[in-house]
């Protein structure tokens, strides 16, 4: 596995890359790595020729109060992790060199962040978009791969590649859990022990509200309390929000009679975990997205 800090660099081996005509597949990750970005490492290595994995904890996408101080880091970790995964060059590029001291250009997004945690982290996925406008250009993909454990992420990321005309595909996979459910995270760290314990609530309350579907249940506003009272009973998290929208438009329901995402993001005392379902309108789940199949 090739270790590239440059962009510079990094541009040059991609020419080389492309000049063979090699598929590239893209992991975009902050580091920390757990079995979630391993799965997505090793769905890239299926069907890729080359996978790139970059780690790159973007101050743009943390807002005041947030926690990028105190975000998890382990560089030697995830070098050992992404080289046992089969990743044939890790990109570790510095703040400095992926952020000049004078940005001209600053981008927004519009439609798909007023909900779940854009409206309560507002600009985050501008600093999203940004930093994966930049990667792309930098590392010019086939396919991208990301976790539906962040829907919201995935929904913004299609916006993105579709408004922007990036030819790229984006592969969202399953949301990679615990053995008791709890959705991986690298802030899982953070939880204490009897927060640990509570967290695989957010799931369990989540599974309740399909079930509810499943059964014939068709207003939303009936499945988001019944989620969010189970939630409030069995932790001692704040709930940010308990939501079921379309998706992947991420728009307000009025019934349930098409795909939808059923989301909730938690705060404890020091984590903010979130975690979602995505199913159709009988409540079959949808674990893999990929652009254009929903």
């Amino acid at each position: 596995m090739e270790i590239i800090r440059s962009v510079n660099t990094i541009q040059k081996k991609i020419n080389t890359i492309i000049g063979r005509n090699e598929q590239i597949g893209f992991v975009a990750t902050m580091g920390f790595f757990h079995a979630g970005h391993i799965s997505l490492m090793k769905q890239a290595i299926k069907e890729n020729d080359i996978v790139v994995t970059s780690i790159f904890v973007n101050p743009l996408q943390f807002g005041p109060g947030e926690d990028y101080d105190q975000y998890p880091r382990d560089e030697d970790r995830d070098i050992q992790l992404a080289e046992q995964s089969g990743v044939d060059i890790l990109f570790v590029p510095d703040v400095k060199d992926m952020y000049p001291k004078t940005m001209h250009i600053n981008m927004s997004i519009n439609e798909r962040v007023n909900v779940l945690c854009g409206r309560s982290r507002p600009g985050h996925f501008d600093g999203v978009i940004t930093v994966l406008s930049k990667l792309f250009n930098i590392l010019r993909p086939d396919r991208t791969y990301f976790g539906m454990k962040d829907a919201q992420q995935v929904a913004v990321v299609d916006a993105l590649i579709s408004d922007l005309n990036f030819p790229i595909e984006i592969v969202g996979l399953p949301t990679t859990r615990e053995n008791d459910g709890l959705a991986k995270s690298s802030r899982n760290v953070n939880l204490n022990k009897n927060e640990r314990i509570q967290a695989v609530w957010l799931y369990k309350a989540l599974k309740k509200g399909q079930e509810f579907v499943i059964d014939g249940e068709k207003n939303p506003d009936i499945i988001v309390k019944k989620v969010m009272d189970i939630i409030t009973k069995q932790t001692t998290g704040t709930i940010d929000y308990v939501e079921l929208l379309s998706y992947p438009d991420l728009k307000p329901v009025s019934v349930i009679d098409q795909q939808v995402v059923l989301a909730t993001a938690v705060y404890f005392e020091h984590a903010r975990l979130i975690d979602n379902l995505l199913f159709d309108e009988k409540g079959n789940l949808i674990n893999v997205f990929k652009q254009g199949e929903i």
